[in-house]
């Protein structure tokens, strides 16, 4: 009987471990098939992505502003989808005969093909040195971006047949613009991504050097950046959420970047806990316990930075939030449930050639990070004064931040349209060639065109469509487009037809638009930067229990912030020549280095306070953190920074002044802000660090 019971004793207590041993092999194959089965879901939906991103001027404007108003009310008029245009011929030296017969003869061409307003002869004028003539052209029937960019090149493509040698034609106006734009804008997804994936991949190689670990987390961004495209695409369909193509790309790098930072963190902790755990599944869960809460708190902060951009009244700002923090989530969810599923099947050999071994110490070689911890902590409060210094310097640069970015000085490579716009206001320096539009109720459509007339600054008005209860007026100001000079033409214009209150009139056009663009960002500013502060405080504070750790990690990050805009201020109009910074880019770059940066000093402190819990003290854990995390949170910052960096490549003035500015804060968070101004903060503060958490409290020393 005795051995009968030792056997069933066995059995019992072999049946939980039997039973582990299997919920640990299953356990990761039902993840991989979990993310099979949402891959093969959302592949079809995130092709579809690029298609419904709406890069029209109305989804850049402030929801509730006059110039957007001015836009939808412009469609409901008669032929809403009317698209003007203006056609530009110049010959140095004067225009002969056969340029103007060919002029005519492409009109002709032009009117066969599309509805003009006018006919085949739309109003022509010729500039007072007979150089150079504009012909102002309005095509009807053009519902939507794509019928205008397939017009624009149509007629383009007429223009360019028996042409005279020596003549110039190009076409320009808001259609032609916008058209450039979105070719721009259709090119930049493939391009973007696949260089991103690139530099991500390089990246990845040197860090690891492991011919086989990069391809695993690159491999799983794969599928949370298709993941986050298909739950893009269902938000849009969904709640009609407005997401332009700079959304989409700004998503894209995100996803990249952050997501490649949770792996870095998460692959460093697992080679860690393989040392001294056997099992692979057992290291994985020690992996995730010991860094879960960071990468958790890290991603929170961008998720509640970005969800902030909602309150923001400029459509572009307020849909980059929820496509944002969907891309976060994604890259989250899959660093944190498929990334670990397909390392502990991978087993270590995943590591080769430097494979961790069980029971054995890593190589500790001299560290950089302890050097530099060593030298913050010899002199911590000169160290910090030096450093805060050194940011307060960089930052003064701002004050040579160019002017607002003007719509034709928005590409790196001119297109047809801007040369065409230069063209005309070389030739015609006392008019614009741009209108501005004025849309008043039709009954009083008569007293404000003389009250617009009677206005200084107006050059010509031309009535536009008109249907029962709204009228078009199409005025030209004699100062250039988007100039000082008609900004002050479009005030006086707002300021006269307001007057009128019974026409119920209002301004818009591009400048008009430009206008209201810089006010909405100065008061998207005001609203949304207080609310991504205590967002990320929440997020802080409940993950460090330090109202001080807090409060220093967020005054780092914005001191990281300023000096980034003042190299920039350095850079984009000495060096680069650049004549302006988009509007929208005070805010948007403060939202992601405060919530991106910030990931840094919360990488940081977190592992502090492990090390204190444990029963460090302050300048101990201090300096330990920084030599545990240094390596892995600075390959981190620089593969962040790196695919912002990819946004520089790009042929839009607006992306390339993104990806620098963002792509300097972050390094300056990695190599100044975090290692020596966190560190030597923490070494004066000791344990006040931590007020008025329990670690706070005791003595100075422990």
């Amino acid at each position: 009987m005795a051995p009968a019971a030792d056997t069933q004793q066995k059995e019992g207590r072999s049946r939980p471990a039997r039973e582990g041993k299997a919920r640990r092999r299953a356990l990761p194959w039902a993840v991989i098939a979990f993310w099979i089965v949402i891959l093969a879901v959302t592949a079809p939906f995130a092709g579809k992505l690029s298609g419904a991103a709406r890069d029209r001027p109305v989804d850049y404007l402030p929801a509730s502003a006059e110039s957007t108003r001015v836009e939808h009310l412009l469609q409901k008029l008669p032929g809403g989808n009317t698209s003007d245009a203006l056609l530009v011929y110049h010959r140095d030296g004067g225009l002969r005969p056969a340029d103007t017969k060919a002029a005519q003869e492409h009109l002709k061409k032009i009117a066969g093909r599309y509805e003009l307003r006018g006919g085949d002869k739309p109003p022509t004028v010729v500039s007072k040195d007979g150089a150079t003539s504009m012909t102002a052209l309005s095509v009807s029937g053009l519902a939507d971006a794509s019928a205008q960019g397939k017009a624009v090149d149509g007629i383009r493509d007429i223009v360019k047949e028996d042409k005279p040698e020596g003549l110039k034609a190009e076409l320009g106006g808001q259609v032609a613009l916008m058209s450039d734009q979105n070719e721009v804008f259709q090119s930049i997804d493939g391009v973007l991504l696949l260089g991103t994936a690139g530099v991500v991949a390089v990246l990845l190689i040197l860090i690891y050097r492991s011919p086989f670990l990069w391809l695993v987390p690159l491999g799983v961004v794969g599928v949370a950046a298709s993941a986050a495209m298909a739950g893009v695409y269902g938000l849009i369909k969904a709640f009609d959420l407005t997401v332009t193509t700079m959304s989409t790309s700004v998503m894209t790098v995100l996803i990249f970047g952050a997501g490649t930072d949770y792996a870095l963190l998460l692959v460093a902790r697992y080679r860690e806990e393989l040392r001294h755990i056997e099992q692979p599944y057992d290291a994985m869960r020690s992996a995730i316990r010991g860094c879960g809460p960071a990468v958790l708190a890290s991603s929170g902060t961008v998720v509640a930075g970005l969800m902030c951009l909602m309150a923001a009244d400029l459509n572009s700002s307020s849909g980059l939030g929820p496509v944002g923090a969907v891309g976060v989530f994604c890259a989250l969810a899959a660093m944190m449930t498929l990334l670990p599923a397909v390392l502990v099947l991978l087993g270590r050999r995943v590591f080769w050639p430097i494979v961790p071994v069980y029971g054995t110490e890593a190589v500790h070689r001299r560290s950089l990070f302890a050097a530099m911890g060593n030298s913050a902590s010899r002199r911590p409060g000169l160290v910090l004064l030096c450093g805060v210094a050194a940011l307060v310097a960089l930052s003064i640069g701002a004050v040579k931040l160019p002017g607002t970015l003007k719509q034709e000085d928005a590409f790196l490579k001119k297109p047809d349209s801007v040369t065409a716009m230069r063209t005309v206001a070389t030739a015609f320096p006392d008019a614009s060639s741009l209108p501005i539009t004025v849309v008043t109720r039709t009954a009083q459509a008569g007293e404000v065109e003389k009250a617009v007339k009677a206005t200084k600054g107006v050059a010509t008005v031309q009535p536009g469509r008109s249907g029962e209860e709204r009228t078009e007026l199409q005025v030209f100001s004699v100062a250039k487009p988007e100039s000082a000079g008609e900004k002050k033409t479009i005030s006086a214009l707002r300021s006269a037809v307001h007057d009128i209150k019974e026409a119920q009139a209002i301004v818009g056009g591009p400048t008009a638009q430009q206008m209201d663009l810089d006010t909405t960002n100065a008061d998207d500013r005001r609203k949304v930067i207080p609310l991504v502060l205590v967002a990320v405080m929440i997020v802080l504070i409940a993950l460090l229990r330090s109202l001080v750790a807090a409060a220093v990690l967020v005054l780092a990050v914005i001191a990281s912030w300023g000096a980034a805009m003042g190299l920039s201020g350095l850079v984009f109009g000495p060096a680069l020549g650049y004549k302006g910074l988009d509007p929208s880019l005070p805010l948007l770059t403060f939202v992601f280095l405060i919530a991106l940066g910030v990931d840094y000093g919360i990488f940081l402190m977190h592992r502090a306070r492990e090390e204190r819990l444990k029963g460090a003290g302050p300048q101990e854990a201090a300096l330990t953190a920084l030599r545990t995390t240094g390596g892995v949170i600075t390959s981190a910052g620089i593969v962040l920074a790196a695919t912002f960096a990819v946004l520089a490549t790009l042929p839009l003035v607006a992306l390339v002044e993104m990806g620098f500015i963002i792509a300097v804060g972050v390094l300056l968070d990695t190599f100044l802000v975090r290692t020596y101004l966190v560190t030597s903060a923490s070494l004066l503060l000791k344990r006040w660090m931590w007020w008025p958490g329990k670690l706070s409290r005791g003595s100075m020393d422990t």
